[in-house]
């Protein structure tokens, strides 16, 4: 198990844009791995490589009863024209919080570990969670996108009647 520690926002990795994974080998199935234990360790649903500090199209998604989704070098292809604004937040940036608008259907082409291209369609906060992923690839925070914040009181609120 090792654990990777988290970058903050202000390190380049998060502010640049990432170079599709070339090379498909031990050390990607390693990442995917440290990855795996970092996102558990700090009780987040998605994380990506730049996020600790390593500058790969490497992302997992938690989706809960349906296991762990691996991302490497996603690309959106197409997104549904219906949107719906939701809370986001990243543990690149501790205790910020904001409503973000995005679309609720993407169809995204991946990799899989051993390079082989697949192509998904994810919906709802999958695909909130899939096109959050590809803007740290692209070297943007949720945070470019906020449309409002939210303050500990409306965080409290959103959380009780979750």
């Amino acid at each position: 198990m090792t654990i990777k520690s988290l970058v903050t926002a202000k390190h380049p990795t998060l502010n640049q844009t990432i170079s599709d994974v070339t090379q498909f080998d031990k050390q990607l199935e390693q990442l995917l791995l440290d990855l795996e234990d970092t996102m558990y360790d700090v009780e987040a649903s998605a994380i990506c490589a730049p996020q600790i500090g390593i500058a790969q199209k490497v992302a997992i998604i938690d989706m809960e009863i349906d296991g762990l989704l691996q991302l490497i070098n996603p690309q959106l292809l197409r997104e549904s024209d219906e949107k719906v604004t939701d809370l986001e937040g990243s543990i690149s940036l501790p205790g910020v919080y904001g409503e973000v608008t995005r679309s609720t259907m993407i169809v995204v082409k991946s990799n899989d570990k051993h390079g082989n291209e697949v192509e998904m369609t994810a919906y709802d906060d999958i695909a909130r969670m899939i096109l959050h992923m590809i803007d740290h690839f692209e070297g943007k925070l949720f945070t470019e996108r906020v449309e409002r914040y939210l303050d500990d009181a409306e965080m409290e609120a959103y959380f009780e009647n979750e």
